[in-house]
C-alpha cells in the first residue's frame, strides 16, 4: 500500500490562476483524512545581480494589504507550461526592463508544499541591457529598485523584506558562490 492512497479529488474553486481541491485520502494504517490543496502552475524567480547590486521590485501584495519588496517573479498563466527559461527572461523585462545577456538556472523549489503544489524555478541574471517594462494590470504601481547588496541583506535582517521566496533565492545563490 502507498504511504497515502488519493480515495476522492473533487475541485471546489478554480479560478485564471488556481484551483483549489478537496481530497480524501488513506493512510497506511487504515485512517481515513482530508487534505485541501492548491494547485497553481509554477513560475519563475530571477536574481537579477550587477556590480554588488540587486534589482528589486516593489508591489502592493493584495492578499496582505501591504506594498513588499522582492525579486522579479511570476507565471504565465496564458501559457503555464512555457520553457521556465523563456518564462524568467519574460517576468524580468516585463517587471523592470532589463534583458539579460546571462541567466544562470540555480535551482528548484517548493513554494509553500504543505497546502500547494506550486514550485518555482530559480535563476541568476547579470549582463544586463536595459529596456522598457511591460506590466500587466495586476502589476499596476510596481516600481523597479537597484539596491546595493550590503543594503539589501540588511533589508532581510531588519524584516523589511518578508517574501520568503526571496530570502530562499538569495541565500541558494550566496551558497553556490554566485554572490
Amino acid at each position: 500500500m502507498k504511504e497515502i492512497e488519493t480515495l476522492d479529488s473533487q475541485v471546489v474553486y478554480k479560478n485564471r490562476w488556481m484551483s483549489v481541491r478537496e481530497d480524501k485520502i488513506r493512510r497506511a494504517s487504515g485512517a481515513e483524512g482530508l487534505y485541501g490543496v492548491v494547485d497553481k502552475p509554477d513560475f519563475a524567480v530571477i536574481l537579477p545581480y550587477e556590480d554588488g547590486y540587486v534589482y528589486l521590485v516593489e508591489q502592493f501584495r493584495y492578499p496582505v494589504g501591504e506594498r513588499h519588496v522582492e525579486f522579479p517573479q511570476g507565471t504565465w498563466e496564458d501559457n503555464p507550461e512555457a520553457d521556465h527559461l523563456l518564462l524568467a527572461a519574460g517576468e524580468l523585462q516585463e517587471e523592470t526592463g532589463l534583458f539579460a545577456n546571462k541567466l544562470e538556472y540555480i535551482g528548484y523549489q517548493y513554494l509553500a508544499y504543505g497546502f500547494c503544489s506550486q514550485g518555482y524555478h530559480i535563476y541568476f541574471a547579470t549582463d544586463f541591457t536595459q529596456g522598457q517594462t511591460d506590466l500587466d494590470p495586476e502589476e499596476e504601481g510596481l516600481i523597479t529598485k537597484k539596491i546595493l547588496l550590503s543594503d539589501f541583506e540588511q533589508m532581510i535582517i531588519t524584516g523589511d523584506i518578508k517574501d520568503s521566496t526571496t530570502v530562499n533565492v538569495y541565500a541558494l545563490a550566496k551558497m553556490k558562490g554566485l554572490i
